[in-house]
């Protein structure tokens, strides 16, 4: 038995299906065990893919998600989706080919310190050594990415460890691959409670990971067991996310705000007083030292305690503590108002005769509604804050706090390997598209047939009007696209196109595109006018 058998059996153990990956010299030896315990490598046309596929289906499936890729530019090239997923709290294993050991220092091929790149966006980042030991690596790696805050954890595979014998070394069971979350503990759970029995306009405020798709049932619950709001925040632009609407408001009148896991940053206005009240109290939930400094620094005395726990046992605990009642029920009742105050009104008029964006989203909507399951990926971008605010599905997976784009063509084949019953939309802007126009083609390959959307203005929007804004119409430079054929490239891939500028074509386009059985672009024209944003206060 190789090193390379070892893995491929604990990541079979582990459960492990799919692994989503782009070939390589150093990780050969991967490929080859794979066949051996039957898992399925989907094969993507650019390194980055990959981690964003594996984003995706760990949001989707609750599991870990697994890259592999090659070394040093194989490496290199996955990088910026390290980040999202690390934003995005996705437990995701990312596997990188390596030169090998016995050449170290002496300018082997592809030789890099990938461990030292990938650190800082990673919990946990190493280099195995002993090919008898990758089963147990691999164990600590599945297990810290899947506890606490979820997140991105690397392992460095040299090509000689992969390739050494490992005869004799066991194969983890199934138990061992069990997170190990810190959970609350009953004087912490007491202190929660106790805080929020005379708060008349508390908040729960959650992070990524417990997002309403991740966790939806969850959230309801520990809603009812607390008498308070619970709301998932997962959006870059934090309070001014379009798809929570006048939440901001709430904020603004809160006298109580309990984070599970909901980092007091940026998103939250740093957490002061020009957002909430300087009355309000705040507790803070999280399994990260650094989150709770943070919230220390950002809060000062106005941080009554910052407790080490795992956000989602934490949520858990709760639920099952709290009294519930409906003392607070015109108050959750407002909040609800709040967040349902979306400004996406598919029937404003807008300067010029394209489709708008809002009457894309209603378009999208309708075919959602009708189906039995459904998945909305939004991208980032203008067009992707529509979208954010436009549609509602079963599932969501949106390009998350670190405010990235380019991956929602690859979350949306991801998702229907996931989800393979649910309909799935993933709906971007024209410059989205490029980032991974290839990847079509994997997704012809792998035969999943779903849906994108493009709203096409011609131009990176969200940049043209800061440009507008604060430079002026004579000072615009850069951010012009032309008018290229997205869906004719596509059916040259394999896929099914189409192509629409009058919105009487736009339901018909959608619906050929939802039955074609392809994976399918559906390149719309649409006015390029500003994204709705949630109200500042």
């Amino acid at each position: 038995m190789r090193g390379a058998d070892l893995l491929a059996q604990t990541l079979a153990a582990a459960g492990v299906t799919k692994v989503f990956s782009l070939s390589g010299n150093q990780i050969m030896p991967v490929y080859d065990a794979c066949l051996e315990v039957k898992i399925e490598i989907v094969h993507t046309r650019h390194e980055a893919a990959s981690v964003f596929m594996a984003d995706a289906w760990a949001q989707l499936t609750g599991e870990i998600g697994i890259c592999l890729v090659t070394a040093a530019p194989g490496a290199a090239n996955a990088f910026g989706p390290l980040y999202t997923a690390r934003q995005s709290e996705s437990p995701v294993l990312f596997l990188t080919g390596d030169s090998p050991m016995v050449q170290d220092g002496r300018g082997a091929f592809q030789e890099l310190d990938q461990v030292a790149m990938t650190a800082p966006v990673t919990k946990l980042s190493l280099r195995a050594t002993d090919p008898s030991m990758l089963g147990r690596d691999t164990v600590k790696a599945i297990q810290l990415a899947m506890s606490g805050r979820p997140g991105p954890v690397h392992l460095a595979l040299p090509f000689d460890v992969l390739e050494a014998d490992a005869t004799g070394a066991q194969v983890p069971g199934p138990p061992v691959f069990r997170p190990q979350d810190q959970g609350l503990n009953p004087d912490d759970a007491r202190t929660v409670i106790e805080a929020l029995e005379p708060a008349a306009a508390p908040l729960v405020l959650c992070g990524p990971a417990l997002s309403f798709s991740r966790c939806g049932k969850q959230l309801s619950e520990l809603a009812v067991a607390l008498d308070a709001p619970v709301v998932a925040m997962e959006s870059p632009r934090g309070l001014k996310d379009p798809a929570l609407g006048d939440f901001a408001k709430a904020v603004a009148k809160a006298d109580l705000v309990v984070s599970l896991g909901k980092p007091v940053n940026f998103s939250l206005g740093f957490g002061g007083t020009d957002m909430c009240l300087p009355t309000c109290r705040w507790i803070v939930i999280d399994a990260e030292a650094d989150e709770r400094k943070r919230a220390r620094l950002n809060l000062g005395d106005r941080l009554d305690q910052a407790i080490n726990a795992d956000p989602k046992a934490a949520a858990a605990t709760l639920a099952k503590q709290g009294s519930g009642g409906a003392e607070r029920e015109a108050w959750r009742s407002e909040v609800t108002g709040y967040i349902a105050a979306r400004n996406c009104p598919a029937g404003e008029p807008v300067p010029g005769e394209a489709i708008t964006p809002a009457q894309l989203c209603a378009a999208v909507q309708r075919h959602v509604a009708s189906a039995a399951e459904s998945v909305v990926i939004s991208d980032g971008g203008e067009f992707g804050q529509w979208s954010q605010a436009g549609t509602h599905a079963d599932y969501r997976i949106i390009n998350g706090p670190g405010g990235a784009i380019g991956g929602a063509l690859c979350y949306g084949l991801a998702a229907k390997l996931a989800r393979p019953d649910a309909t799935v939309f993933a709906l971007m802007g024209d410059g989205t598209v490029g980032f991974h126009l290839a990847e079509f083609e994997t997704a012809v390959r792998a035969n999943t047939p779903f849906v994108v959307v493009i709203g096409n203005d011609g131009r990176w929007n969200a940049e043209h009007l800061i440009q507008m804004r604060d430079y002026g119409p004579d000072r615009l430079i850069g951010c012009q696209l032309s008018d290229a054929r997205y869906d004719e490239a596509v059916k040259a891939l394999g896929g099914h196109g189409e192509y629409v500028t009058d919105l009487a074509d736009l339901d018909d386009a959608l619906s050929r595109a939802v039955t074609c059985g392809k994976v399918a672009c559906v390149n719309v024209v649409i006015e390029g006018v500003p994204a709705p944003a949630g109200s500042a206060h």
